[in-house]
């Protein structure tokens, strides 16, 4: 008999293979991961509603299912984390609002349908900022999110909740979702992978603006092979999403080979426009040196990102007009500070503000494309500044300069998003504070397949290196958070399977 620590322990891949063997059970598993989360969720509050009684009916199921020689999906029997801005039917779901505290919806979004047919087990929603607004798990429903590393440091955002909870074992499969950087400054903040893929590879059915390429679905996992195993359940063509094309699902299912000598890499610090702590950029220059001898070349690149800052500003407001014009009309003050900022700086936009981001962001891809007539990827830091405490909403200085606005910080992901390219974040040893280093490969203008090779060739190769090899937390040091999280929340929701108990409003 596995024991419940190691057993949570194993990868997605791994479990899916000892569950298909009949190895392990998926009710076993479940109750081993249930366990962990009750264990160690005090602690990071990384899960917020749970399913657990469902879960246990599903798990049953899929165990008759293996046990009667049935077809087996890709995820049967393991248990799933949905990110809580996925609408997730009979469970709770909040999106981090004050105003959605009350919010079971009745049929799950496509991705967690997807999921869910492909034999996942919904067992818990994993937290988010307010509306996944800045990159700080932190609301008035929940609270914050803090670091599996250190409790008292964030863990990103706005896909936090899910990176903590998979860096900590509590469940071996979670979604994410990236826009300014949301899949891939939590994985590295915690030290797990966040892929961010072309947009339309896995249909985002819930944006509003249908057209804009800066919103993705995209998976997490502890490596990169159970991301891949997330993204074939979930990628394929659907109408809810006009940017979703006609693809194999499967292909994703094995990362593939790649010789790392055969690459060409060029890296950044900075992709000539984003502020970045000296120490960051120390960092980032020992890992280069600790990798490039992997690469046929791995060479300093000057990039020509033009006036990027000012068009993801027009581009994000936009999707926020969009989305919270109903409820700042109604209430501006039932918004927290970042999702109001955003739709306030978008309503003194006009239709000139967005034809010219549209013009600039064409242009920006264009110019990005240069680099890779001479290089395969593109390496960079993922996060400009170490973790700090959740205590503070965002990083406001870097290097001692103040950052623009609450987002700024985030400029070497976002910078990424207005080109389209494929994205992973892959965990890189540690910083010179001792937390995860995230290390953002770029690949291909719409090179998924490729990228996805390349990471997990490299993933592969860091392994044997110490200062490169993926940081493990030690759950067991891990002490309750100070300030603990009464000081952002109040009043906290009683819940259970059904939903919350009680509505109180939170400060």
């Amino acid at each position: 008999m596995t024991s419940s620590h190691s057993l949570v322990s194993l990868s997605a891949v791994e479990l899916r293979r000892l569950i298909g063997a009949r190895q392990v059970s998926p009710v076993e598993l479940l109750q081993a991961c249930v366990d962990r989360i009750e264990a160690v969720n005090p602690y990071v509050n990384a899960i917020t509603a749970t399913a657990y009684e469902q879960a246990r009916a599903q798990a049953r199921e899929a165990e008759r299912a293996v046990m009667q020689g049935e077809p087996l999906g890709l995820l049967h029997g393991l248990p799933l984390g949905v990110k809580d801005l996925e609408p997730t039917a009979g469970l709770l779901t909040t999106y981090g609002s004050a105003i959605y505290r009350g919010n079971v919806p009745e049929q799950d979004v496509e991705l967690v349908a997807r999921l869910r047919r492909a034999g996942a087990i919904v067992t818990a929603k994993t937290n988010v900022p307010e509306m996944g607004a800045g990159a700080n798990s932190r609301n008035t429903v929940w609270g914050a999110t803090g670091n599996p590393f250190d409790p008292n440091l964030n863990a990103g955002g706005s896909s936090g909740g899910s990176a903590a909870a998979l860096a900590c074992d509590m469940l071996p499969v979670c979604t994410g979702s990236d826009t300014g950087g949301s899949l891939r400054i939590p994985a590295a903040k915690c030290g797990v992978v966040g892929f961010r893929p072309s947009p339309g590879v896995v249909p985002s059915v819930r944006k509003l603006l249908g057209w804009t390429p800066i919103s993705v679905v995209g998976p997490m996992g502890r490596t990169v092979a159970d991301a891949c195993l997330q993204l074939a359940a979930s990628a394929g063509m659907h109408a809810g999403d006009p940017l979703s094309y006609p693809l194999d699902p499967l292909s994703f299912l094995r990362p593939g080979g790649v010789d790392l000598g055969t690459l060409r890499v060029a890296y950044t610090e900075d992709f000539g426009v984003c502020a970045v702590d000296d120490g960051i950029r120390a960092v980032f220059r020992k890992k280069i040196a600790a990798m490039r001898h992997l690469f046929a070349a791995c060479d300093p690149v000057t990039l020509d990102l033009g006036d990027a800052h000012r068009c993801f500003d027009v581009l994000r407001a936009e999707a926020f007009v969009a989305g919270m014009g109903d409820a700042y009309e109604k209430d501006p003050d039932s918004l927290g500070p970042n999702t109001r900022a955003n739709y306030e700086l978008g309503a003194t936009m006009n239709l000139k503000d967005s034809a010219w981001a549209q013009a600039a962001q064409t242009r920006l891809i264009k110019r990005f494309q240069h680099v890779y007539q001479d290089y395969d990827l593109v390496l960079a830091p993922t996060t400009p500044v170490s973790p700090f405490p959740w205590t503070q909403l965002y990083a406001d200085f870097i290097n001692g300069e103040r950052q623009e606005n609450y987002y700024r910080w985030l400029a070497l992901t976002y910078v990424i998003t207005l080109t389209t390219h494929p994205a992973i974040a892959l965990p890189c040893g540690r910083d010179d504070r001792g937390m995860p280093f995230g290390l953002q490969v770029i690949g291909r203008f719409r090179g998924d397949h490729a990228l996805l090779a390349a990471a997990h060739a490299m993933e592969q190769a860091f392994v044997s290196v110490d200062t490169l090899r993926r940081p493990i937390p030690d759950i067991a040091a891990l002490g309750p958070a100070r300030p603990d999280l009464r000081s952002i929340v109040t009043t906290p929701p009683v819940f259970d399977d059904a939903g919350p108990q009680n509505n109180a409003s939170a400060v």
